[in-house]
């Protein structure tokens, strides 16, 4: 798979995502409706799915600075990160991505974005002041290549649709749990307490299975972008390096979020790997990671 089936194909599951998220609620709806005896219901879910799918394109970039408490820094706030961007950006023909900072002493990255013209990295003051240059150019260069393969559009957009599902399902659970108890007797009949347990199944499974998609959007991604930030700085070295150094700070963030943490380059809440969890972890084991890089020949081209 070359660069740009890779970039069609990540916008193709983008747009599918969209389609599914507004099928699904209107589904959603026309369930809400008839127990509610209310027919409004399928309107509002339908709306309320395209205008979150408006957010999730639009200002998704914006959502996860927001949730990941970054700032923006300025050329001479660090005119060595700046430099060093700029580089990587040259060797990659990609347009300059804004920069911004997370005071936190745990180093981790992401990049986030809908596109490589609207795209931003963020780092941690922690990466910052572990990594040297050459480890530093290895995760700038897989922010680069996540940018560059569109993996920002479909995993910043995934975020803002996972955490719209969540807040739903919430509000659903409330709304169902007072009617049913404000309900008469006669009113709850078999039919319709059918139909209540299946509004409290895709309201308690929706925010898993949103959780689910997460996982198979970010885990794939990963090994492709340290691919590519190998080929990019040549020296694949680096980001092993840096990998091995961002894994043995065993500190987690201080502010984690559910939603964004399939973003990060490391998973912020260092969760440990078991044989019983690793179905659920964000990000492939950094060792895996090192493994494949360790394979990777530079000399010959990976399409």
């Amino acid at each position: 798979m070359n660069l740009y089936t890779n970039v069609r194909k990540n916008i193709s599951k983008t747009y599918l995502l969209i389609i599914i998220f507004i099928i699904f609620f209107g589904i959603f709806g026309y369930i809400l409706s008839y127990y509610f005896q209310n027919e409004s219901f399928i309107y509002i879910s339908l709306i309320y799915a395209l205008i979150s799918s408006f957010i999730g394109y639009w200002f998704s970039d914006k959502i996860v600075l927001s949730m990941s408490n970054a700032k923006l820094i300025k050329h001479d706030d660090n005119q060595e990160l700046y430099h060093l961007v700029e580089n990587l950006c040259i060797a990659t023909g990609m347009p300059n991505p804004k920069i911004y900072l997370i005071e936190d002493e745990s180093p981790n990255a992401f990049a986030t974005g809908r596109n490589p013209k609207h795209a931003v990295i963020c780092v941690t003051s922690g990466l910052l002041k572990i990594l040297n240059r050459s480890e530093l150019e290895g995760v700038i260069a897989h922010e680069l290549s996540h940018i560059k393969n569109y993996d920002i559009f479909i995993a910043s957009l995934v975020v803002v649709l996972a955490t719209a599902i969540t807040w739903l399902s919430q509000i659903v659970l409330r709304a169902t749990s007072w009617n049913t108890n404000s309900r008469d007797d006669d009113q709850n009949s078999s039919f319709t307490i059918f139909y209540f347990f299946i509004i409290i199944g895709f309201a308690i499974l929706s925010p898993i299975i949103a959780s689910l998609i997460q996982l198979a959007v970010s885990r794939k991604r990963e090994f492709l972008a340290d691919s590519s930030a190998a080929l990019i700085t040549r020296y694949p070295e680096g980001l092993i390096s840096a990998l091995q150094k961002i894994s043995n700070y065993t500190k987690p963030m201080a502010k984690i979020n559910d939603y964004t943490r399939n973003l990060y380059i490391a998973d912020p809440a260092k969760q440990k790997v078991t044989w019983f969890n690793k179905i659920w972890l964000t990000h492939p084991p950094i060792q895996e990671r090192i493994s494949a890089l360790s394979q990777i020949d530079i000399n010959k081209k990976i399409s």
